[in-house]
């Protein structure tokens, strides 16, 4: 029977590897072990055909010591408490590794989008922050975007609290559409920003980036960029691997002469599902799910699921993999890490690689409040300019203390979030 993993509990133990490490004193470790707040709460919803559905959904801040919180809201009909748990705390070590004077939360509905019409997303939207609109705000809490969440569900969002406040607060809530708040280069923020932690680990591996081949799990809005970004540099992508609607399964697309991502895009619905028959008249393969781990490559991108790399997957691994670069949300169980270490596999790890989203964020969040916009070609350097300068913090302490890279972006992390709470007096 395969390992259940719950994602707090592997967040609890990264943090708990770490702080002993550092000695961090029981005080200040009790209160970063858990949220300070945990808000769960139902929402009725009168659905198209005049029944009321009701819906069950959380809100999580996890520590706002450096700043007000930030966080993303998705929707999943298997979205648990846990994991939203885990996401915030995860939440907080991103902004602070990449020095963005922000917390951490998260947010999640029990609900499936895809089965969902408009109205009935928007009554949604507005009843959740109904519930909610007097523990967020700009200098308060920030949501944004997350899995099965976008602009216009913000949008939505914000109108509600606005309504509620009677004021205008565009800097509320990030992610929203550009001409409403939303920030130039908001939709490639996450993606870019793994490939420009990815470049710079190849250049301290003095591994051009055109010699190089990958394979990425996933092909929604961060793996579609990463994608992007990395063969504009001259990397061949071999697999992309992504779950299909029409059959709930996932597949793996094989092209070995290189995946066009763009392409990909242009046969993919809004969900990030890769239309099957279409991939096939292109000249693309179709394996089963779990294929794009065992491609003769050199990265490994996981941009999807939690929870994929583990001891029991490791072995089919080629030998040739020499970086893992978690695009996603803890991909990788804390008791794989040993061997990954083991094996000599670079990793990039997930809260360092996946920070371009909350930093564009913050970008957002900073533009709407001063009510003055960036052009898109200042937001992204800003953007590389941010993830390069958080990457090389990372790897320069790592090569210092010998330390593997995921220990020491949390001891960066940890350090500065304890700081901030002992100087507050909390602890």
């Amino acid at each position: 029977m395969a390992q259940t993993y719950n994602p707090f509990e592997n967040a609890q133990a990264q943090f708990d590897k770490v702080a002993d490490m550092l000695q961090v004193d029981e005080g200040a470790k009790a209160l970063l072990r858990q949220p300070m707040q945990e808000l769960r709460f139902t929402i009725p919803v009168k659905m198209d055909d005049g029944t009321v559905k009701v819906f069950n959904a959380f809100r999580i801040k996890h520590n706002s010591a450096r700043g007000p919180a930030k966080g993303g809201i998705r929707f999943h009909p298997h979205e648990t408490v846990d994991t939203v748990r885990a996401l915030s705390m995860w939440m907080t070590w991103k902004c602070a590794v990449v020095d963005i004077p922000l917390g951490g939360a998260k947010g999640g509905i029990i609900c499936d989008p895809r089965t969902m019409s408009q109205g009935e997303q928007e009554r949604l939207c507005r009843g959740y922050i109904r519930q909610l609109w007097s523990q967020v705000g700009p200098t308060l809490d920030v949501p944004a975007p997350d899995v099965m969440t976008n602009g216009q569900h913000m949008m939505w969002m914000l109108d509600e609290y606005e309504t509620i406040t009677g004021q205008r607060y565009p800097g509320m809530i990030t992610g929203k559409p550009v001409g409403l708040g939303g920030s130039l280069g908001r939709t490639e923020a996450t993606g870019f920003g793994v490939v420009y932690c990815l470049r710079e680990c190849l250049k301290n591996m003095q591994l051009p980036i055109e010699t190089t081949t990958a394979s990425i799990q996933g092909f929604g809005n961060v793996a579609e960029y990463a994608a992007r970004l990395y063969t504009q540099l001259g990397g061949k992508l071999i697999a992309v691997s992504c779950w299909n609607n029409t059959d709930k399964v996932a597949y793996t697309f094989r092209k070995l002469t290189g995946c066009d991502p763009e392409e990909l895009a242009a046969i993919k619905d809004k969900f990030g599902s890769i239309d099957k028959e279409k991939a096939i008249a292109l000249g693309y393969e179709v394996l089963e799910g779990d294929a794009w781990l065992s491609q003769d490559v050199d990265i490994l991108i996981p941009a999807a699921l939690e929870n994929q790399i583990t001891p029991a997957v490791l072995p089919k691994i080629s030998q040739q993999v020499k970086v893992l670069c978690e695009a996603a949300n803890g991909p990788t169980t804390p008791d794989a890490d040993a061997q990954i270490r083991e094996r000599g596999i670079m990793l990039i790890p997930d809260f360092l690689c996946n920070a371009g989203g909350v930093t564009c964020s913050y970008f957002e969040q900073v533009q709407c409040n001063m009510n003055y916009f960036w052009p898109k070609d200042e937001v992204l350097q800003k953007l590389e300019a941010a993830m390069t300068k958080a990457f090389q913090d990372v790897y320069d302490l790592a090569q210092e203390k010998q330390l593997y890279m995921r220990d020491a972006a949390y001891v960066i992390s940890i350090n500065r979030v304890v700081n901030a709470v002992k100087t507050r007096g909390w602890v």
